[in-house]
């Protein structure tokens, strides 16, 4: 069973613009400016053809000046505790001083890891390919039609019924 993925094209094209926005970072940290820009124009096709981006890839974006994230170079990262129970990551961008606030739960998972997300996602795969067979489910009520006509007389049923 093969799961076809819509604009399968522009998610590898998103995916190229986050691994380059990353690898520019890796060769040479002073690239924060080319950086920037492989994520902004990954932002804005994300946007323009309305797809959804994994919470990882967001998560190491920020928000205000889609500069990509990385702990020491780009961003710096701070662990936090609030009411002695709950802990939480703050990612601060070191261009635009934008904060982000990230749960550091171990139990903690996201709904795209979690079971129901993906029998909800092989639930819709059937009614995607029953939607494609469409056309041939209106061509039923002819056909029915035709074996009526063939059942009324007997000489038809005979000619039409295959050998």
């Amino acid at each position: 069973m093969s799961f076809q993925m819509k604009d399968k094209e522009a998610y590898q094209r998103l995916n190229y613009l986050y691994q380059a926005a990353h690898c520019v970072l890796s060769q040479n940290p002073e690239n924060v400016e080319l950086a920037r820009f492989y994520c902004f124009t990954q932002k804005t096709i994300a946007r323009r053809l309305v797809l959804r981006q994994d919470p990882s890839v967001k998560r190491t974006l920020c928000k205000k000046c889609c500069s990509l994230l990385v702990p020491g170079v780009t961003a710096s990262t701070r662990q936090r505790r609030k009411k002695r129970k709950a802990r939480f990551t703050v990612v601060r961008c070191l261009s635009c001083k934008q904060s982000k606030t990230l749960l550091n739960d171990p139990d903690h998972r996201l709904w795209v890891d979690r079971p129901e997300a993906q029998q909800q996602q092989q639930q819709q795969q059937p009614k995607q390919q029953q939607k494609q067979q469409d056309p041939s489910v209106k061509k039923q009520p002819k056909d029915k039609k035709r074996d009526r006509a063939a059942s009324s007389n007997p000489d038809a049923a005979q000619s039409s019924a295959p050998t």
